[in-house]
């Protein structure tokens, strides 16, 4: 069972999750703008931002737990541009200083030792954990992100407005948005919004919105429209996305 809680680090979540026996194989995790760093039994790994689904081959009683980083927000925790890491997963150690990315591993180890399922009580020690860690580097990083950019332009996809009038909005050049929306986010405004529009899209119809209302409410055409970029975003359609 997948579970989160808002985390004690600024514009993140904390999740964890245990694979289904019998039931466990192919998952879909769906771009949302974010990044995340995973412990995935035993080992740290940091997932960059995905363009479209990240297929994930579990096992069964594979445990996770993570901290997903809002838009803009993973860039000041790794250390590197967004786009460095779009679409790929990597392991910790090749970001951070071999010291500190071995000590975080045996500190989650210690707090993970002897669980058998990733129950309550053991997501939150292991929480605590890559949380204090996260906040120790989001405090200590350069600003190489521009936060209060990185909110408007998050604000104005999520309100439908043109590239142009967020850019012009924030007082720079739309190629320079472009730039700084690629280290904070991996990718353009575009894109962003195309993904914060499906995923909200998807959150409607899993409420139970019908497919029609849901195109209208979210500003897609019709509800072919909506459907094409359901199936170019995550690879299947949205009924089989939402079952």
């Amino acid at each position: 069972m997948y579970r989160e809680r808002a985390s004690q680090v600024p514009d993140a979540v904390l999740w964890w999750t245990t694979s289904p026996g019998p039931a466990a194989g192919e998952r879909r995790v769906l771009p949302d703008g974010c990044m995340d760093v995973i412990w995935a039994d035993g080992t740290l790994l940091v997932a960059g931002p995905d363009t479209a689904a990240h297929v994930v081959d579990d096992r069964p009683g594979a445990r996770y737990v993570g901290l997903r980083f809002g838009p803009g927000t993973g860039p000041m925790i790794f250390g590197v541009p967004a786009h460095e890491l779009r679409d790929q997963r990597v392991p910790l150690a090749d970001l951070w200083p071999g010291a500190e990315a071995r000590r975080l591993t045996e500190r989650a180890a210690e707090a993970a030792d002897a669980v058998d399922d990733m129950v309550d009580d053991a997501a939150a020690r292991l929480g605590t954990v890559l949380e204090e860690a996260a906040a120790r580097r989001l405090g200590a990083a350069p600003r190489r992100v521009d936060t209060a950019l990185v909110g408007a332009v998050v604000e104005g996809v999520r309100a439908g407005l043109p590239v142009a009038r967020i850019a012009a909005d924030a007082g720079v050049g739309e190629r320079r948005l472009h730039r700084r929306c690629l280290d904070a986010f991996g990718y353009g405004p575009r894109t962003l919004g195309r993904i914060l529009r499906m995923n909200r899209a998807v959150d409607l119809a899993r409420e139970g919105t019908p497919p029609a209302m849901v195109a209208a409410v979210t500003g897609y055409a019709d509800q072919a429209h909506l459907s094409r970029e359901v199936r170019a975003l995550t690879g299947v359609t949205l009924g089989a996305l939402i079952r």
